[in-house]
């Protein structure tokens, strides 16, 4: 529990003393921390970006294989987003026995939503912490249909891991970059951050 706290709020160092300790055992331990992200409906708040670009920082020290490492996270995303994407469905057979008009509409709502634009939510939700754990889910609740939310999830998946483990691999080798290392996450916390909170901002003001 101890090693899990350290990741979630100084991933960088976590990650680096991961790799000191366990070696070649990193890459299992990361692919099964993507995974529980975006696969697990209750582990929403696993360090998703942050670890991506920290893991790409340490393979630009050698320590890593980048390759390796894209590969396996590439596997580890697609497979948690469809993990999730299947509880979600079967989860559908008990949330549609609820006998509550609201509920009901909100269910349709969300089936139409995802008949027309579930592809690009699937894709653009991989940047939107939180969001990234729940719009597998509710897909699968709305039965999206399984051929197209398999395209976009490996377009998302691919796109995601893609951006910021190359990223932190190729800044990694930049000597400012290093020295602002901390300054950058930070940087990316609140990007990724802020498209969830305009949107909150957004849902209150509507209602």
């Amino acid at each position: 529990m101890d090693s899990l706290l350290e990741i979630i709020m100084n991933t960088d160092e976590a990650l680096i003393r991961i790799v000191k300790d366990y070696g070649t055992v990193t890459y299992i331990i990361l692919f099964l921390i993507i995974f529980c992200e975006t696969g697990l409906v209750v582990f929403p708040f696993l360090p998703g970006d942050v670890l991506l670009f920290s893991a790409g920082v340490v393979a630009a020290t050698g320590a890593l294989n980048v390759w390796l490492l894209t590969g396996i996270l590439i596997a580890a995303a697609i497979l948690g987003n469809t993990s999730n994407y299947f509880i979600g469905r079967y989860a559908s057979n008990f949330f549609l026995k609820i006998k509550n008009t609201t509920f009901q509409k909100y269910m349709q709502d969300s089936q139409l939503f995802y008949e027309e634009r579930g592809g690009m939510a699937i894709v653009f939700s991989r940047f939107v912490p939180i969001l990234r754990t729940y719009v597998p889910f509710v897909a699968g609740i709305s039965h999206m249909n399984v051929a197209t939310y398999t395209t976009y999830n490996v377009i998302g998946g691919a796109a995601w891991i893609l951006i910021f483990v190359v990223g932190g691999y190729l800044l990694g080798g930049i000597p400012w970059a290093e020295d602002k290392f901390h300054l950058i996450i930070m940087g990316i916390v609140i990007l990724t951050l802020i498209p969830f909170i305009y949107k909150t901002i957004m849902m209150f003001r509507e209602r």
